[in-house]
């Protein structure tokens, strides 16, 4: 593969990842205006550009990634990783079921209700965190790119700092 030549099954997987976030941008306003009506407040705005960001240049630093560095795909790795993609996708959406309307992207914090203890939140207090980090992961190696991998691990885990202390604050959490 020549730089600037990327496989077309790679942007169409990273296409449809960018699809996916987009409906869950939709899913979010939605339920945005859900936690609105019902008094909801948002805590923690500052970071939330930031986090887009780090979850953009995901996906941008695969393809860049990719086509600058020449990464091959490895079979057993891009198999394995694509087939951990897929199961993630599975879990995030279990986690955005589980909430129901209280699922954002944003920390929105509908006052007096109580804490969501069904699906993966019986087990784990912010399972969607573990989805996204894990899927940092598991989406770059799909193709090799194990730069954009780590850089997305460093970039989410500073991110993830704030964005847990942010919510485990709105929800009268302990850290």
């Amino acid at each position: 593969m020549r730089m600037g030549m990327l496989p077309a099954w790679l942007v169409v997987l990273v296409a449809a990842v960018a699809a996916e976030r987009l409906a869950e941008l939709v899913v979010s306003r939605r339920h945005a205006r859900w936690a609105q009506v019902r008094g909801g407040v948002e805590h923690g705005r500052g970071h939330y550009p930031v986090m887009v960001a780090v979850h953009t240049a995901l996906l941008v630093g695969i393809l860049a990634e990719v086509a600058v560095a020449r990464r091959a795909f490895i079979p057993v790795l891009g198999w394995s990783a694509l087939c951990a993609v897929v199961l993630l996708q599975g879990l995030r959406w279990w986690c955005v079921w589980s909430l129901g309307p209280r699922w954002n992207t944003r920390v929105i914090v509908v006052p007096g209700l109580p804490l969501v203890r069904r699906g993966p939140y019986r087990w784990l207090r912010h399972p969607n965190y573990v989805v996204v980090a894990a899927e940092g992961v598991a989406l770059p190696l799909v193709h090799s790119a194990w730069l954009t991998a780590l850089l997305f691990t460093v970039a989410n885990a500073a991110v993830l700092t704030v964005r847990l202390r942010v919510e485990n604050a709105a929800l009268g959490l302990s850290a």
